[in-house]
């Protein structure tokens, strides 16, 4: 792997466009745009969050630059790379810009109801403002100037999903103190098409299939329940994941006829020095998990699954639990001709609690994750022998940086180079190419 040099963020405020050419970062009140290749900078705007009229009549605190009212809090890019957004959720304020051409830009403010959240739709012009309280999503459209108000979204962050190869957006909404599900017309300025009644109390979020065909909305851990994909993970907690349409679940704490068990080396880090690379344990015979019990009797107790993600083809599944930590639990499910009997294909265990899990978004077997070190873990089954077979291969990888604590990983979008994050910094490393050795 080569690394770039670190560079600063605020807030977590990365995005990579599209093709994965140019990255953008935000640093307090300002933006940056650089090429991936060079990190060379070829455009920055200066954040203006300052009040409109009405705001500053309400409001005490000031409108210095920089200051933490000011501070950007989500950006992000259009489907086409053409324009990108930034948003204060401190100011109310959202400004969208023009990468190239003629300097072009728009500015959102957001009323009384305040902003939580803003994110472009798949069409890459309209703009989805969430309201503080649940009151609104307002629909900016950047073509026509106009807006449209959804009232009463449950959830700003997980209570919506956009149709795939649809003009359909789904919102989760509150209605009457009932849970009702929105489809919305995206190619009509988001006009109601239905509304329907759910038969949920209290909804935790909804997905839309990849087919679009198929839409699940699932309740809260209070009274797990689940309305229809195929295949549908469902991690529950109680510490089960069920593949739903045929009855299947795996707690925990049972025994597991796993394939292969890989375990990180002690120390790794100290006899490396922090650089280069080093092979995990391939663990043989028996091998027992350290399971955290969860005190249920306290408030918030730590127990269930935190994380369930499919690989690009479907064929594998991602599983992390509360009670194991520092463990990657990898199914391996099998193509729709084939029998369904899903196995336990690789256990990943680490000397600390994983923070992040992420599949590659073009190579069907190939995941990273990190644990908050000075290291990224790589497991794939691309491998190939001298004899010609695949085989898994399973790495720690040392980030060359004194400093640096790898608390996120995020894969670029041809699959070939990730972005790490630190609390305050940020770097990009690239697989190294046979044809570049």
């Amino acid at each position: 792997m080569d690394f770039t040099q670190l560079y600063k963020h605020s807030a977590g405020c990365i995005s990579l466009s599209k093709g994965g050419h140019l990255v953008l970062t935000a640093t307090q009140d300002r933006l940056v745009l650089r090429r991936t290749d060079t990190f060379q900078i070829i455009q920055t705007w200066q954040f203006d969050a300052s009040l409109s009229p009405t705001q500053a009549l309400v409001s005490t605190k000031g409108t210095k630059g920089g200051s933490p009212e000011n501070l950007i809090s989500h950006i992000g890019w259009s489907c086409d790379s053409e324009y990108v957004l930034a948003a204060s959720v401190n100011r109310g304020v959202v400004h969208v810009y023009k990468v190239q051409g003629e300097p072009w830009t728009a500015r959102i403010e957001s009323g009384a109801e305040g902003l939580v959240k803003a994110e472009w739709a798949p069409d890459g012009r309209t703009v989805l403002c969430f309201s503080q309280w649940g009151l609104r999503v307002t629909v900016w459209s950047l073509v026509t100037g106009s807006a449209t108000y959804i009232q009463f979204p449950l959830h700003p962050d997980t209570g919506y999903a956009f149709r795939a190869g649809w003009a359909d957006t789904f919102i989760a909404e509150r209605h009457k103190s009932k849970d009702t599900a929105g489809v919305y017309d995206t190619a009509d300025s988001y006009k109601l098409v239905r509304h329907f009644p759910l038969p949920t109390s209290s909804l935790s979020s909804l997905a839309s299939s990849p087919t679009g065909n198929h839409l699940a909305v699932w309740e809260g851990p209070i009274q797990p329940g689940i309305l229809m994909a195929c295949f549908l993970a469902v991690g529950g907690w109680d510490d089960k994941v069920s593949s739903e349409s045929v009855p299947v679940s795996w707690p925990t704490a049972s025994r597991f006829i796993v394939q292969t068990i890989w375990r990180e080396p002690s120390k790794w880090q100290e006899t490396t020095e922090g650089r280069g690379f080093l092979s995990y344990e391939r663990l043989h015979g028996p091998h027992s998990i350290a399971i955290q019990r969860a005190d249920q009797t306290k408030p918030n107790a730590k127990s269930g699954t935190i994380q369930l993600d499919w690989n690009k083809n479907g064929t594998l599944l991602l599983a992390r639990f509360e009670n194991t930590p520092t463990a990657v639990h990898i199914f391996d499910f099998p193509l729709p001709e084939q029998a369904f009997s899903p196995q336990l294909r690789a256990v990943l265990l680490h000397s600390q609690p994983v923070l992040h899990a992420r599949w590659n978004p073009v190579r069907k077997g190939s995941l990273t994750l990190c644990c908050g070190g000075r290291s990224i873990y790589m497991w794939n089954d691309e491998w190939v022998n001298d004899k010609g077979e695949s085989e898994e291969v399973a790495e720690c990888i040392g980030v060359p940086a004194r400093e640096f604590e790898t608390r996120d990983c995020q894969w670029t979008p041809d699959g070939k180079g990730l972005v790490l994050l630190d609390k305050t910094a940020f770097c990009m490393c690239f697989e190294v190419e046979e044809e570049d050795i």
